[in-house]
């Protein structure tokens, strides 16, 4: 079971993420599927995820999801990502500024019957938001 949750959780970062197919969510994913991200967002469905997912594709429309590294025990599923990005559309009230982004992040999916029913997702949103000129940077 656990190869089979890893195979589907790739299939999530590579197929939905990356290229965007997001006609795979219905397949992917239960219908109450939960998200819950930095600051405390939290997601509570299937279709706020797509929302979700249209926000950060209008901004960052070339985004590419590297899966880094997996591990599985039961039900879950653990991966650490590295997503490559262009700065191309607004961004939480930032203009567009052409840069390349990289950021890292863990997300922890727990899946049920072959769907994703619950994630916890956490990203160096500091790093993004200082490669696009929102924060400043320490130096």
């Amino acid at each position: 079971m656990s190869e089979a949750n890893r195979a589907i959780v790739r299939r999530w970062f590579d197929e939905i993420y990356s290229k965007k197919r997001v006609e795979l969510m219905n397949e992917l994913h239960a219908e109450d599927y939960v998200w819950r991200g930095p600051g405390g967002v939290t997601i509570t469905s299937r279709d706020g995820m797509r929302e979700l997912l249209g926000v950060y594709t209008a901004a960052f429309p070339d985004v590419d999801f590297t899966v880094e590294d997996q591990m599985s025990d039961g039900d879950q599923v653990v991966t650490r990502w590295t997503a490559r990005a262009t700065h191309s559309g607004e961004f939480d009230g930032i203009q567009p500024t052409g840069n390349s982004i990289m950021f890292t992040g863990i997300t922890i999916s727990r899946l049920e019957n072959g769907r994703l029913v619950e994630e916890w997702e956490n990203f160096d949103e500091l790093s993004l938001m200082r490669q696009i000129g929102a924060v400043p940077s320490a130096d």
